[in-house]
């Protein structure tokens, strides 16, 4: 895939190709699953994130970010919390092909994605706490991130990998996994 085609990296989100933007039969979402583990440096403590991702058309050539699964992480009283968890993000077009900007639900900016590496890294800031992120492309199939929160209420590192899902456009195409 081409992340250097003016809708590369939406394209590539949506398992999707410039020459062929939707299939028949096929959700125009791209369907993610990810899987992340979420560290405590300063407590010592681990958990875990299980669910989807879906990337979905919104207009003016953005997606709608959406992701739930289910959480794991120890609870103060020693026992372990299991429960639902969802987010949602908007991304725009930014002015290059392989990015685009992550915005919060009410617009605010968040922060860039992106697979070049000239541009996989990015930060924001969440006074008094910095988010520093790495996106890394490990195929048609694949991608993962990873956050580094660091200051001094928070010093987390939350890992992401996220895997394309049967029926999206690219996996049907055979450049997907097969199931």
């Amino acid at each position: 895939m081409n992340l250097q085609h003016p809708s590369g990296l939406r394209d590539y989100l949506l398992g999707t190709t410039p020459a062929d933007p939707s299939s028949p039969g096929l959700s125009p979402a791209g369907r993610w699953a990810v899987e992340r583990t979420m560290l405590d440096r300063a407590a010592g403590t681990r958990g875990t994130f299980t669910g989807v991702v879906i990337f979905s058309p919104d207009g003016d050539g953005g997606l709608r970010f959406h992701e739930e699964g289910t959480v794991t992480w120890p609870a103060a009283d020693g026992d372990t919390f299991t429960g639902p968890a969802t987010r949602d993000y908007l991304l725009r077009p930014a002015d290059t092909p392989d990015a685009m900007d992550m915005l919060f639900p009410d617009g605010r900016p968040f922060h860039r994605m992106s697979f070049s590496p000239e541009a996989s890294q990015d930060r924001h800031w969440c006074d008094p706490d910095t988010y520093r992120v790495t996106y890394v492309r490990h195929g048609e199939d694949q991608f993962s991130y990873a956050w580094d929160v660091t200051g001094p209420r928070k010093d987390l590192l939350l890992e992401s990998v996220l895997r394309r899902l049967p029926g999206t456009a690219a996996a049907a195409d055979g450049l997907g996994s097969k199931p």
